[in-house]
C-alpha cells in the first residue's frame, strides 16, 4: 500500500499565503498589461483574501457554539 508523504509546515498558512501573494504581485510587475498579468493579479488577490479569512477564523473573537 502506498503511504502519503507528509510535510510538517514550519510557517502558518496565513504567512505562506501572504508570501505567495507578494511573489505573484512581483511577477506581475514584470509583465506587460494583458491577460497573463491580470491572471497573476487575480491569483494574488485570492491568496491575500485566503490569508485574511484564515486569520479571521483563527481570531480569538470567534467562539464555538455551546
Amino acid at each position: 500500500m502506498l503511504t502519503r508523504r507528509r510535510v510538517k509546515q514550519t510557517d502558518p498558512l496565513e504567512a505562506r499565503l501572504a508570501a505567495e501573494a507578494e511573489r505573484l504581485r512581483e511577477q506581475a510587475k514584470l509583465l506587460p498589461p494583458g491577460v497573463a498579468r491580470d491572471e497573476l493579479l487575480r491569483k494574488a488577490r485570492q491568496a491575500e483574501t485566503g490569508s485574511q479569512m484564515s486569520e479571521w477564523l483563527r481570531s480569538p473573537g470567534l467562539q464555538p457554539p455551546d
